[in-house]
């Protein structure tokens, strides 16, 4: 009977070691495939484009007509981080009425500042200087895992207080697209300096959670437990957050600044009915715009003039009065 039980418990103990074993197999799995920047994307992201040429000739502008200036940044890491500065010194009939605001340019997952030089381009001919980031994990800045904007939000803030350091009284607008859309977002819940006017939004999701779920039902036929529970737990040790964390349905709930809620009717790898959800969410002065036929960070070309005139709109009543 005593050898029975040994045996019992010697088996008890090989698969609960087995379950964590495979617990965190799987979860440093989609680890990798999610949040590790030196892992191809391409089953998430598919085949990378071919750049158009007026692309090329867009981010030949950035580069050319930009400062690369750097910070350290004060949370996970003290990592050096990269953005590309321009200083409007043309466009004189706007420069008097915008020359002290700023246009904060954020890319999504798994691009680079370079490829926002059409934002910056829209931002810049409207006589706004522009800061465009390279995120943690991206182009020229530091790190070696995506934030999906959680530690993002913070590297945010941190470029915001190096714009005021020169010049206190300037104004700040944020604008971000997919996980750049969820930095800003996420930022807004902190304590934000007053020279922030609003903040632009387009296409984020509701929470980092949310959105891998779906990715995992979507590409994997896979339900969230134990999945992410396990791709959770090895975030939380390799890049020092949860997937839960990272909530820009809270933070919004918690924002004192303007937001305006943008997304493409077409959208499903960040669901169109997310738009909703956050716009519903926020109790501060909001407003919301709908790009019909629109898909995943599309709707800025697929209806430009509509698009860029609703943010000129939002900014008149908000930063420029």
């Amino acid at each position: 009977m005593r050898k029975r039980n040994i045996i019992i418990m010697i088996i008890l103990f090989v698969v609960i070691l087995l379950l964590i074993i495979g617990y965190f197999a799987v979860g440093n799995y989609f680890y990798n495939i999610a949040l590790n920047p030196n892992t191809s994307k391409t089953f998430v992201l598919g085949e990378e484009k071919e750049p158009s040429k007026e692309t090329i000739e867009l981010r030949k502008w950035l580069d050319d007509i930009s400062e690369d200036v750097y910070i350290t940044s004060n949370n996970n890491g003290n990592l050096k981080l990269h953005a590309y500065e321009i200083i409007n010194n043309e466009n004189e009939d706007n420069k008097k009425k915008s020359q002290d605001i700023w246009a904060i340019v954020v890319h999504g997952y798994m691009s680079e500042g370079i490829e926002m030089a059409y934002s910056a381009k829209e931002f810049y001919d409207r006589g706004y200087n522009v800061l465009v980031l390279d995120l943690r994990g991206h182009g020229k800045s530091d790190g070696d895992y995506i934030g999906m904007g959680w530690h993002d939000r913070l590297d945010l803030l941190d470029w915001t207080n190096y714009l005021i350091s020169k010049n206190k009284d300037c104004r700040i607008i944020w604008y971000g697209v997919s996980m750049g859309a969820a930095t800003v977002m996420m930022a807004t819940g902190e304590n934000v300096p007053s020279n922030v006017k609003v903040a632009i939004e387009d296409c984020g999701y509701t929470s980092v959670w949310d959105e891998f779920k779906i990715q995992l039902k979507s590409l994997f036929g896979l339900p969230s437990f134990p999945v992410l529970n396990a791709a959770s737990t090895i975030s939380n040790i390799k890049a020092g957050y949860t997937l839960k964390q990272g909530s820009s349905i809270e933070q919004i709930k918690k924002s004192k600044i303007p937001i305006l809620f943008i997304h493409g009717s077409e959208d499903k790898f960040v669901p169109f009915n997310m738009l909703d959800e956050l716009y519903n969410a926020a109790t501060c002065q909001k407003d919301k715009l709908v790009v019909e036929g629109a898909a995943h960070a599309e709707s800025d070309s697929v209806n430009p003039e509509l698009y860029w005139n609703k943010i000129d709109e939002f900014i008149e009543n908000y930063v420029n009065n």
